[in-house]
């Protein structure tokens, strides 16, 4: 049985993990870096939103951030996390009565 510590931690990953824009945060950065004002356009979310998200997600060392000059680029910080994603999509379509034959992941997480 995982420890107290443990289970915390990954109840505080869940947690921001809990967040859709966060989620759509990450596929992207899954397949590429980005810089805010790339995920502004894909995401379509306001750049003080989309630098939140990008705190938090930093926060717990899920993505990192390297400068050049003043153009800051994110990128996940460990492709475990597509893969905990992708197991999570596949499990909540997995009882689907319409879903589709392909389940949608998000890249950068390889079966």
């Amino acid at each position: 049985m995982p420890d107290e510590d443990g289970l915390e931690a990954t109840a505080a990953l869940f947690k921001v993990l809990g967040s859709q824009s966060r989620l759509r945060l990450l596929s992207i950065l899954a397949a590429e870096s980005s810089s805010v004002s790339e995920l502004v356009a894909r995401t379509g979310m306001s750049q003080p939103l989309v630098s939140q998200h990008l705190r938090t997600l930093r926060h717990v060392s899920i993505v990192n951030v390297s400068r050049t000059g003043r153009e800051a680029v994110y990128q996940l910080a460990d492709h475990h996390i597509a893969h905990v994603i992708n197991d999570a999509i596949a499990h909540v379509l997995e009882d689907r009565p319409h879903r589709t034959e392909a389940v949608t992941t998000i890249e950068g997480a390889q079966s």
